[in-house]
């Protein structure tokens, strides 16, 4: 629990300026990319593949700054999620949604009550949303979430999802994925990003999948707003049988359908080790552990209960916790500018791969928005240690 808290608490320090500069020359940009393949043996037996990309920076990923104003001073604002997701919240059937995030106004007595003054704060947003991202979508209802189960799994508190959790919610009609990503990273994405193709161009590639969904998130923080696009594809696990139930060979990049994951050439103007990170999460009912690790295991330090590498110049992976029901792995890029799918390689011991659905469809969406700004945390924080 601390061990993620820690991290979800530096996301923070990413508005405190453009780069952090230490005495090695090594920087940290507020624009990253971030690679995330969810392999959920636990919940909904199905992987997630997806990219994110994320910035605190406006002039990076572009809102108007009168509506980022509007959304800090308004202090009942906890996230806007606009996503082709299906079904947003219950009752949303073949409709792309918006949905405003409100905290809770202990004053409101009654559901009643609550409804009328979520969707107030909601309708004080909704048109220079709409303008902002060329949308017209319409109110549909207020949305009390009641399930916090994937919150619960992955030891993490969240403004998307939980228990609580109030959403005005606004419908438009379904956008196929294609469309809707190149529409909203023209408006969004500044041309340098674009042009710097990296991760980008891996997400841009996985709109025409049959199962892909993209999501833009605003998220207020403390001093700024984070600011999220992803793309993210979602396919069934095939179930192995009984041979293969003791050791699952893992290509990550074979998710992605791609032989070589390069960086962004945003990056090519400074030394930026740790704003392109790939991340695999498996989570499962039984303890697994990893093996057979193809690429370089960072050396590392623990730090506040959490791994930290000891150079992060080299590229490799840190794996942390690398055994149990929950695994993470991250790959740093160190001074590399592509990684191919040999480097990534590696084996799951374990019979875990046989277990229930547990989790609804909405909730899988929350696990995947989690993990990415867990990820980018990570980032913040194993830059912080290694200054140590």
């Amino acid at each position: 629990m601390l061990k993620i808290l820690v991290l979800m608490g530096l996301i923070t320090m990413l508005g405190i300026s453009t780069n952090y500069v230490y005495s090695q020359e090594m920087n940290l940009s507020t624009f990253q990319e971030s690679a995330q393949l969810i392999i959920d043996n636990k919940m909904q037996q199905n992987s997630i593949t997806s990219i994110t990309l994320l910035s605190t920076n406006i002039q990076e990923i572009r809102i108007p700054i009168e509506l980022e104003e509007k959304i800090r001073e308004n202090n009942r604002i906890e996230a806007i999620v606009v996503t082709n997701q299906n079904n947003c919240v219950l009752g949303v059937v073949d409709q792309s949604c918006i949905l405003i995030n409100i905290e809770r106004d202990p004053e409101d007595k009654g559901i009643n009550a609550i409804q009328e003054s979520s969707r107030k704060i909601g309708d004080m947003f909704i048109d220079e949303i709409n303008q902002a991202l060329d949308t017209d979508a319409k109110f549909f209802q207020v949305y009390i979430h009641t399930s916090d189960q994937a919150n619960q799994e992955l030891k993490t508190s969240g403004a998307v999802s939980g228990t609580g959790t109030i959403s005005a919610v606004y419908t438009m009609p379904m956008e196929d994925t294609y469309s809707m990503y190149q529409k909203i990273s023209t408006i969004l994405l500044s041309k340098e990003i674009r042009n710097g193709e990296g991760f980008y161009n891996v997400a841009k590639n996985l709109s025409v999948e049959d199962n892909a969904k993209t999501t833009f998130s605003i998220i207020p923080t403390d001093s700024k707003i984070l600011l999220q696009l992803r793309m993210s594809v979602t396919n069934p696990i095939t179930i192995p049988n009984e041979a293969e139930k003791i050791s699952m060979n893992i290509n990550p990049l074979e998710f992605f359908k791609i032989k070589e994951l390069s960086r962004s050439d945003y990056f090519s103007t400074g030394n930026y080790p740790l704003n392109s990170i790939l991340q695999v999460v498996i989570l499962s009912n039984e303890e697994n552990q990893i093996s057979d690790v193809k690429g370089n295991i960072i050396p590392t330090q623990t730090i506040d209960e959490v791994e930290i590498p000891t150079d992060i110049t080299k590229n490799g992976w840190v794996f942390d916790p690398r055994e149990g029901e929950q695994i993470q792995g991250k790959y740093i890029f160190g001074d590399s500018e592509s990684i191919n799918e040999n480097e990534l390689k590696f084996s799951l011991v374990g019979n875990n791969l046989d277990s229930k659905n547990m989790e609804s469809e909405e909730e899988s969406t929350v696990v995947v928005i989690i993990i990415a700004i867990i990820s980018i945390g990570a980032a913040i924080f194993y830059l912080k240690g290694y200054k140590k």
